[in-house]
């Protein structure tokens, strides 16, 4: 059974950082990632790291955010800094798992909590 759980999220000020942190079991994962989604708003790609370490960001976050992972833990992180209030959502952990050939199966965790104020 896979399982994603999150942590590091909470109330920072504008101009601030955190680390989430996204521990995964249950299976081998090819890439693993953040997205997030604000109140009304669709969810949307943050940051996501392949099994070969290439990275991928939202424009948005460029420069400011920094995705990595620890293969051997199973654990992906995100350093975020020079945080924005429109940073302001839930951050949920993705992950991939190949099933066969190019045929991926994601699993999420349940979301933390990120709110920046001004």
């Amino acid at each position: 059974q896979v399982q994603l759980v999150e942590s590091g999220g909470g109330l920072v000020q504008a101009g601030g950082s955190l680390r989430l942190s996204c521990v995964g079991s249950g299976s081998v994962f090819s890439a693993m990632g953040w997205y997030r989604q604000a109140p009304g708003k669709e969810r949307e790609l943050v940051a996501v790291i392949s099994d070969r370490d290439s990275t991928n960001y939202a424009d948005s976050v460029k420069g400011r955010f920094t995705i990595s992972r620890d293969s051997t833990k199973n654990t992906v992180y995100l350093q975020m800094n020079s945080l924005k209030p429109e940073d302001t959502a839930v951050y949920l952990c993705n992950a991939k798992v190949t099933v066969w050939a190019t045929i991926q199966q994601d699993f999420w965790g349940q979301g933390t909590q990120v709110t920046v104020s001004s």
